[in-house]
């Protein structure tokens, strides 16, 4: 039986170690050599397991049973109307109050010659868990290559139709977990069009932008900073980068959705899938009063989330890709990390 507190690592003939814990399946660690081979943690997060317990619960972890925010906590399904919990004023996020990222996962070894090492992360969620219908029966690879890629493999069935959208919720600083903010890393996304929140709703209006002539656009790659410290009023909304962008020709396969590079390491990190769109977030919330990794506080931008996913709200969005699931099918939803 797996504990919240048991440590598993991935590790790769590359020098790449992932490393996570059973609750939340809370990625902890990623150690990447650097461009002379100097090993840093690019995730952010806490300098121990008892920290990491204790502290943001969504650090690197799993997110669902909805990930992201839903309008009011509000979904119409067949007829029938659901109201989850308001935990992200006033809309409902990453599952509720006891969404999947507090959750103890199951945790097994996991043999496929494709990967270096890998674990199988399985959960069941009973019919009504977070107000949501039907039983859903859960299972995540967590897989390591040896051509550096960090895979996350979901899939996920229900025994009655039900809404849908896992993600996993890693901060990533490629200098180093600790040693600064992501204001110089240079991010690229392979997005023409990104989906504009507004204050009342506190998450998306249902409008499909272009990001071109705004601070949205990293069609061509520039640093972060440039954009979170424009006046954009998008950027004001949030102090910084809280938006999901649409990925160029989805079509379900897996595809590049967004290259981050730190020139100062000269790590490169690459992120493939096969989801509609990838929330950008720039960590606006956090303050400092916490702290992180090598002893430092936590601060503003400190690392970048880069979530693969379906777009918020997309239950009340009839033009928004499909979050239902249902009977007979099968969700699947494939993440990869690639560092060079």
């Amino acid at each position: 039986m797996t504990k919240a507190s048991d440590v598993f690592t991935l590790k790769n003939a590359n020098n790449i170690e992932v490393t996570f814990i059973g609750r939340g399946g809370q990625v902890i660690g990623i150690k990447v050599p650097d461009a002379k081979g100097q090993i840093a943690d690019v995730v952010i997060g806490y300098e121990n397991v008892d920290a990491a317990l204790a502290g943001d619960g969504y650090f690197g972890a799993l997110c669902g049973r909805y990930a992201n925010r839903i309008v009011e906590g509000k979904f119409e399904l067949d007829g029938t109307k659901y109201q989850l919990d308001i935990n992200n004023e006033p809309n409902h996020l990453h599952g509720g109050n006891d969404g999947f990222n507090n959750r103890v996962w199951d945790v097994k070894p996991y043999a496929d010659s494709k990967y270096a090492q890998a674990y199988k992360l399985s959960i069941v969620s009973p019919d009504g868990d977070q107000k949501y219908p039907g039983e859903l029966t859960v299972s995540v690879i967590y897989g390591l290559t040896d051509d550096n890629e960090f895979v996350i493999d979901y899939t996920a069935e229900t025994t009655k139709p039900t809404i849908i959208n896992l993600t996993s919720h890693a901060y990533f600083n490629l200098k180093g977990a600790g040693t600064g903010t992501i204001e110089n890393h240079v991010l690229e996304l392979n997005a023409d069009k990104y989906t504009p929140i507004s204050a009342e709703l506190g998450t998306v209006t249902g409008e499909i932008a272009e990001v071109k002539g705004t601070a949205m656009d990293f069609v061509d790659a520039k640093k972060i900073g440039e954009a979170c410290k424009s006046d954009d009023p998008q950027v004001k909304l949030v102090d910084g980068i809280d938006h999901n962008f649409v990925i160029n020709s989805y079509d379900g396969r897996l595809k590049l959705a967004a290259r981050l590079t730190d020139s100062e390491s000269g790590r490169e990190m690459e992120v493939f899938t096969d989801q509609p769109g990838v929330q950008i977030y720039t960590g606006s919330h956090f303050d400092g009063t916490e702290t992180g990794k090598l002893g430092t506080p936590i601060v503003k931008w400190a690392g970048v989330a880069l979530e693969t996913q379906i777009f918020p709200d997309s239950p009340n969005k009839d033009h928004f890709p499909n979050a239902v699931l249902r009977p007979g099918e099968t969700y699947k939803h494939t993440c990869v990390y690639k560092f060079s």
